[in-house]
């Protein structure tokens, strides 16, 4: 990037090392902003991007309480 660009971007599903992170903020090269698979997905759902988000309350039975009565 040095000589060609002013910022760079990097987005990955997952996440980012601890040394991806330093690289990333170096004293002397261009920053790089760095987008995880968590900030990705909250990007996509707050500009409603490709993403339908579901709500959804799930309750099991507790078997030995109701062994117990």
């Amino acid at each position: 990037m040095v000589g060609r660009a002013d910022k760079g971007l990097m987005i990955t599903t997952g996440s980012f090392t601890r040394s991806a992170i330093r690289e990333a903020t170096r004293d002397g090269a261009p920053p790089i902003d760095l987008v995880d698979g968590d900030e990705l997905a909250e990007k996509l759902k707050e500009l409603d991007l490709g993403v339908e988000t579901e709500l959804v309350e799930r309750v099991t039975v507790d078997e030995e309480w109701f062994d117990q009565i």
